[in-house]
């Protein structure tokens, strides 16, 4: 599993933060409404991105009225809150490069908020294009092996347009080209398969690996600004060493 894979489990194993803190509803409707928006459909069999969004919210209990609301405004038929992504990028601890991806209302807030964040972390906040450079936008895919073998999955991957498919730890993991993204989810609802993880994310081109102890204060800079309210999501080019995931654990 990528290190960036094992960073969100361990989250999820220490407490689930953003539920403790009432921010895990407040991201997912935000996450349901773009999707709703942006995926061209208020149905989540005809939207791959929304159908993932349902999930997740169903997973953590929300009610169905409230995701019902969430889908109507973001295909505008309630009104409601106009949200926009917008990606920030920076540099933390060690020269790590970061992406931040945002869902906003307030642009003033939120780069406030990060600001301030990457600050307290010991980085900065870099103009646009400054980081981005060192990524590259891929769609991703993780699940089980319960759910389906590696065999299966390599095949139906392969002929979906994926670039890669790999077992690591009874998980799955298919990297494929941003365009693959809505044929790759729609074999997978075919298989009956529903991703632990499903999305477009930035996938460094060369990672960075520091020691156990500077790669835990990078980690830990990467969940203060991953638990601000506008965050959605966070990535390095940090290389996770299974060292300093161990090391995060107990820490």
């Amino acid at each position: 599993m990528s290190g960036h894979s094992k960073w969100h489990s361990i989250k999820h194993k220490k407490g689930a933060l953003d539920a403790r803190r009432g921010k895990l509803f407040t991201k997912l409707i935000k996450e349901i409404t773009i999707a709703a928006r942006s995926g061209g459909s208020g149905d989540p069999n005809q939207n791959p991105r929304l159908r993932k969004a349902v999930f997740d919210a169903k997973a953590a209990n929300m009610p169905n009225d409230t995701i019902d609301r969430a889908i109507k405004r973001g295909t505008g038929e309630l009104e409601g809150t106009h949200y926009e992504e917008v990606t920030y990028e920076g540099y933390g601890p060690g020269g790590v490069a970061i992406m931040v991806q945002t869902t906003t209302d307030n642009r003033n807030r939120t780069v406030s908020d990060l600001r301030h964040a990457f600050t307290k972390a010991g980085g900065n906040m870099a103009e646009l294009g400054a980081v981005g450079w060192q990524f590259e936008r891929i769609a991703y895919f993780s699940f089980p092996t319960s759910m389906m073998n590696f065999d299966k999955a390599f095949e139906l991957g392969i002929e979906a347009g994926a670039n890669d498919v790999v077992e690591d730890n009874d998980t799955i993991e298919i990297t494929a080209p941003v365009e693959s993204f809505k044929v790759i989810a729609d074999a997978l609802h075919k298989a009956k398969v529903q991703p632990e993880e499903a999305g477009l994310r930035m996938s460094p081109k060369q990672e960075i690996e520091l020691n156990a102890e500077d790669a835990v204060q990078v980690l830990k800079a990467l969940e203060s600004i991953e638990d601000l309210d506008d965050v959605q999501n966070v990535y390095s080019n940090l290389k996770v060493s299974d060292e300093a995931l161990a090391a995060l654990e107990t820490a």
